[in-house]
């Protein structure tokens, strides 16, 4: 067997295998094109090719290198990404090219438990993840949620919020303004670039491969959800609104609004994505729509030993930046260009 460096954002034999292997939206071209349109990050990914030049296994990656020094991560702001490998003799002809460059590498394994055996890396943090299967019928998806969720959607209904898809970069922009009030105000973070979001909607909308529906009461967008697709999949990757209309309960009536367009669609899958095991309330709100749940294991190479004095400073410093930022008597705008100047350094 064969290992050949290629960017999986153009090459045709990282198109071949991510079709047929068991892949995820985070291997897709257009996921990564979204990751280098936004950061100006390099991708590349290592290929095992057969005797006949056929793609057998694959391990995407991107080197990175800032002011938190070097490192290797597969892959940033993605929820998962397995290398897509059958057999540990497949796994050490990735990860051994990888290992000589003697810097940090970071890992996100859901489905492929070959990571986790090998010695070389260890077990730094764990997350949540869900999925709903969508192959049952209509009745039966909505018999299986919770009774909570069904009060829930009716409660919307007699409220007379409607769901539609989003038509423009404008709407697109109403949605960003929520998200970054979410995540400032409820969580204290910072949000991704506005930019991140206008090269999904590039790379995914536009390609007819996603879409984002927004909850309307009263002429007014309250609530939206960002779903991506990639073969068998819908994935439900943002959601955003404003507090003061939680009330009307948005966010349950634009699942189950997902979930009948996926079914339209012809998917077998709705992946609910990551969730930290600290975040309880999102936990059982994915829980209450009858999905399956499974472990994220975030593993870790570090060839140099802990993170040293002048890195856990630097990481340190982060977090003071954020909560100087996310800070609720600072201007919105002020928080937006923080996250543009910041959240590439959260990898």
């Amino acid at each position: 067997m064969k290992v050949v460096c290629v960017d999986p954002r153009t090459d045709p034999l990282w198109c071949r295998l991510v079709m047929h292997a068991p892949s995820s939206v985070f291997h897709s071209p257009s996921w990564m094109r979204v990751l280098s349109d936004t950061y100006g990050w390099e991708l590349s990914a290592y290929l095992v090719l057969n005797d006949r030049g056929e793609p057998q296994a694959g391990l995407p990656f991107c080197k990175i290198s800032d002011m938190l020094g070097e490192r290797i991560v597969a892959l940033p702001f993605s929820d998962y990404c397995d290398p897509l490998v059958s057999d540990e003799q497949s796994w050490r002809l990735l990860i051994d090219r990888l290992l000589p460059d003697c810097c940090p590498i970071n890992l996100r394994c859901l489905h492929n438990s070959l990571p986790l055996s090998d010695e070389r890396f260890t077990l730094a943090k764990q997350a949540k993840w869900h999925r709903l299967d969508l192959r049952p019928e209509l009745e039966a998806l909505w018999n299986a949620m919770h009774d909570s969720t069904h009060r829930a959607i009716r409660k919307s209904e007699r409220a007379t919020l409607t769901v539609r898809v989003a038509e423009s970069e404008h709407e697109l922009r109403s949605f960003f303004e929520m998200h970054l009030k979410v995540r400032k105000y409820k969580y204290g973070l910072l949000a991704q670039p506005y930019s991140f979001f206008q090269n999904i909607w590039r790379q995914f909308v536009d390609a007819n491969h996603g879409f984002l529906l927004l909850a309307i009461h009263e002429d007014k967008i309250v609530a939206g959800d960002f779903f991506l697709d990639w073969k068998d999949t819908l994935y439900y990757k943002f959601n955003a609104s404003l507090h003061d209309d939680l009330s009307s309960r948005p966010n349950d009536l634009l699942i189950w609004e997902g979930i009948q367009r996926g079914k339209e669609r012809g998917f077998s899958y709705l992946d609910f994505g990551l969730s930290d095991i600290d975040q309880e309330g999102l936990v059982r709100y994915k829980r209450k729509f009858g999905t399956e749940e499974k472990t994220i294991s975030f593993l870790r190479h570090a060839p140099n030993g802990p993170a040293t004095p002048a890195e856990k400073e630097l990481r340190q410093l982060l977090g003071t930046l954020t909560n100087r930022f996310t800070d609720h008597m600072v201007p919105d705008r002020v928080t937006e260009k923080a996250g543009e100047d910041l959240y590439r350094l959260f990898t």
